[in-house]
């Protein structure tokens, strides 16, 4: 069937009535900690990480080096912030369909505009506009840093200095045999992390050996839109030795398959590492999910010509445009809302599944992405 431009607008239209009656609007909370935490410090001279947003519990809780990137918010308006910051996450997504989606595709503007569209239902790409988050912008420099070899390891590097999470895919670089990538990776956060100390050695130690360590202002691990281990386990109410043991069997797992079939196959296995992120980590919010996105593109990309595959996928991505979990928000604690309440955390190792069990296919655009990093 022919795509036409009056479908295209049908399908904006909806996505713009589903995304104003579903969701619930965060009003950029995220940013405005961002803003706050910046202007707090460079403007009016005090403590970053003493900082506390319009009254609550919430407060800066990246690396110093991220507060020096987002420097420049502290010296912008409310508004012009909120519009570079959704200009931004725009041109991640649009980059983002531009390297995954197959050639014949990524040239179809229509074909595009719908793909766009329907990233916007995707619940963790909506949390991260309506928080105004930095996920996206971490999501794109591990990419970047993947599929260009000269640079290959610098945005993970990046990433890791930013925001501690994407330290994970440097070992995702060792264990698939990538060894220049991953000491080019650790040498650019370690350089990173060095230059903000020297710059900044009061946030630095502040931030290392105070605030890295205070749990009280993230939030509650057992509230809905955790969707980690940690958070299954904790609405549970069972002891940490469970999530430690959970944790450890899909290090073991994600470890295990990595260096069997990392080297191979670097596309699945840099997919599988953002699962496994989202996994491990005490606290992933639903935003943090948008690490489910390679997944997501390598599997649809595979799954071409096999109708049942195609259809499961399609269920899971259903699953995480619905906001399911949100239906327990008052009441997330015990077995009889395990299911229901923990569908991400389902989801992503639904897609972990899949992903090891999913052949290697010539000629797709995800592979040529990476594997020319591959030794």
């Amino acid at each position: 069937m022919r795509i036409r431009w009056w479908m295209v607008a049908l399908a904006a239209l909806a996505v713009e009535v589903f995304t104003v009656t579903v969701p619930t609007f965060r009003n950029f909370f995220d940013l405005g900690v961002y803003q706050g935490a910046v202007h707090h410090w460079l403007v009016d001279g005090g403590d970053l990480y003493k900082y506390r947003y319009h009254g609550t519990v919430y407060g800066f809780t990246y690396p110093p080096f991220a507060a020096m990137v987002m420097g420049p918010l502290a010296f912008l308006s409310w508004p012009v912030a909120v519009a570079a910051w959704i200009t931004g996450n725009v041109i991640c997504l649009v980059l983002l369909l531009h390297w995954f989606l197959p050639e014949n595709l990524s040239r179809n503007l229509k074909i595009g505009a719908l793909a766009l569209l329907a990233l916007f239902l995707f619940e963790p790409v909506r949390d991260t506009f309506s928080y105004a988050q930095v996920n996206l912008f971490l999501l794109l420099l591990v990419v970047a840093g993947l599929r260009y070899p000269r640079w290959a390891g610098v945005g993970i590097g990046l990433a890791a200095a930013i925001k501690l999470t994407p330290a994970v895919f440097i070992g995702y670089l060792l264990l698939s045999r990538q060894y220049r990538a991953a000491a080019v990776a650790a040498g650019t956060a370690v350089g990173a992390t060095a230059i903000a100390a020297i710059l900044a050695p009061h946030l630095s130690r502040t931030f290392w050996t105070e605030a890295l360590w205070d749990t009280n202002r993230v939030g509650h691990t057992y509230i809905v839109s955790n969707q980690s281990l940690r958070g299954v386990v904790d609405r549970l109410e069972a002891s940490s030795p469970w999530w430690l043991l959970s944790v450890a069997l899909v290090v073991v797992c994600w470890a295990w398959w990595v260096r069997k079939h990392g080297a191979a196959d670097p596309a699945a296995a840099l997919a599988l590492t953002g699962l496994l992120s989202c996994l491990i980590s005490p606290i992933s919010w639903v935003h943090h999910l948008v690490w489910l996105l390679p997944a997501f593109f390598l599997l649809l990309d595979r799954s071409i010509g096999n109708p049942k595959r195609l259809g499961v996928l399609a269920a899971l991505y259903v699953v995480m445009c619905s906001s399911l979990p949100w239906l327990w928000w008052d009441r997330p604690i015990g077995w009889d809302v395990f299911l229901g309440v923990n569908a991400y955390v389902w989801v992503t190792l639904a897609l972990g599944g899949l992903l090891v069990t999913s052949s290697v296919r010539a000629g797709r655009l995800p592979e040529p992405a990476f594997d020319s990093l591959s030794p």
